[in-house]
């Protein structure tokens, strides 16, 4: 069982010893935390959102998370059963000083966590996230009297909101997907997916919807992260329903994956580049640039695509907040990761699978193709993931020099460990901040390249 505690948040395994997993304890401490470092920066009495995925340990935790921000003197808005995009939508809707959102995103069953957001409805800064650790840790609390507890808005309006804001984008056109008469089949993991990706299609009308794994209970019928291994029952479902194609999303509803009309992933690494091929061949408007922004670890099709509209491409450090923070910078028009996140900052600064679907459907409608039509405009590159045990977690940062400098005739990026950067492939080694271990990413023109290239860093490691 584990609790991981950082400046990101709270995650861990339900039940258990305080401390060592994810107890009501421990929901206090960093709840009260955050709610006190949201006071101090902030004149009046304050107000956040609180909304969760269908986790079974769901419910008790946001019963537990809202008496403890009343009880720290802070208003609730209880949006329950929520996105993660759809509660940083409310957190700019109410103009509340945070949110806090109850998911453990891809993590199997016995996980939760509470993740923090701001109040520009975006992920917490590293900063402010050190800040509500420390806090934690030493317990320095101050609760209200009986005369200033929170009070609690029940709001049910909050998925409404969100997808008429995605209907208003100029981008998304409900009347050209609703003539391409799409058959869709929907994976909702058991989660909010199950009751946001369905009234999202509706809302953009979509008529002919086959739903698989569509009760909202948190008993996920399969492992929650949208891989391939774990898709073979929508992929079976498409292809006996002869459905035009597949949404899969993660229990909190922020990665987008689609599965084409013969069963087949599109690749959640091309979630973001299709959807960023619609965005860039339209006009943009000021304030945006045609930019686009993705992770380091994210696929280079995404670069390849916007040169291809001489447009900028720039690379940030792995983590939405570093991702959002360079998009900004640039002012792009898209952003995201390659685990199919999409990032549309017209709507706001999060990852969205549902702006994402709306916007995939109007480019699939427009364009008047198959999905697997469209996955063939795109290279067709390969990904390895590996990872490298050390003895000692003080080797890495020697580790990392010592291949710097064997390569010091490439292109390196080392805002985030250590990217090399070939003509055609790249590698990029990331260090992990609580282990002896570095994370390995390859990408090559094909599978033979990434494999030579896979072993060549490893004898070198060696």
């Amino acid at each position: 069982m584990t609790l991981i505690s950082s400046i990101s948040g709270l995650r861990g395994t339900i039940g258990g010893q305080p401390g060592n997993n994810l107890t009501p304890i421990d929901v206090v401490k960093f709840t009260t935390a955050f709610a006190e470092v949201l006071k101090k920066a902030n004149q009046e009495k304050i107000s956040i959102v609180v909304g969760r995925d269908a986790r079974i340990s769901g419910l008790a935790l946001k019963n537990q998370v809202i008496s403890t921000l009343q009880f720290c003197g802070v208003d609730v808005i209880d949006i329950d059963l929520a996105t993660t995009p759809t509660v940083e939508m409310i957190v700019l809707a109410k103009k509340a000083q945070g949110g806090i959102i109850l998911t453990a995103s891809h993590n199997p069953k016995e996980w939760n966590a509470l993740k923090f957001v701001n109040s520009l409805g975006e992920f917490i800064s590293a900063e402010l996230g050190k800040k509500i650790l420390e806090l934690a840790q030493a317990e320095n609390f101050n609760f209200a009297e009986i005369n200033n507890l929170g009070n609690v808005e029940n709001y049910s309006e909050a998925l409404n909101y969100h997808v008429e804001q995605i209907l208003n984008l100029p981008l998304v056109n409900p009347n050209l997907i609703k003539q391409a008469n799409f058959t869709i089949a929907v994976d909702g993991i058991n989660s909010v997916g199950a009751i946001a990706i369905p009234y999202l299609l509706k809302k953009l009308g979509v008529e002919n919807i086959i739903t698989i794994n569509d009760t909202p209970d948190g008993n996920f019928a399969h492992n929650p992260e949208p891989l391939p291994e774990h898709l073979t029952a929508i992929s079976q479902t498409i292809v006996t329903q002869k459905a035009d194609l597949g949404i899969v999303v993660d229990p909190d509803v922020d990665r987008l994956a689609f599965v084409d009309e013969q069963g087949k992933m599109f690749g959640e690494e091309y979630t973001l580049v299709a959807v960023a091929d619609y965005v860039l061949q339209n006009e943009i408007k000021a304030p945006y640039k045609k930019a686009t922004v993705s992770n380091l670890s994210s696929s280079m099709a995404l670069n390849d695509l916007t040169k291809k509209y001489q447009g900028e491409y720039q690379a940030a450090a792995v983590g939405e907040v570093n991702v959002v923070n360079k998009i900004k910078s640039i002012s792009a028009v898209i952003g995201g990761e390659g685990n199919g996140g999409v990032i549309y900052p017209e709507l706001h600064y999060g990852r969205d699978a549902l702006v994402g679907t709306a916007l995939f459907l109007t480019y699939l409608a427009q364009e008047k193709s198959t999905v697997s039509q469209l996955r063939k405009k795109y290279p067709d590159y390969t990904m390895i993931k590996h990872k490298i045990t050390l003895a000692d977690k003080n080797e890495i940062k020697p580790t990392l020099e010592k291949l710097a400098d064997i390569y010091k005739d490439e292109n390196l990026d080392k805002q985030d460990g250590l990217k090399i950067i070939f003509s055609d492939s790249w590698v990029h080694i990331r260090p992990s901040n609580t282990e002896a271990i570095m994370r390995l990413y390859i990408e090559a023109p094909n599978q033979s390249q990434a494999d030579k290239l896979l072993q060549e860093i490893l004898n070198q490691l060696q």
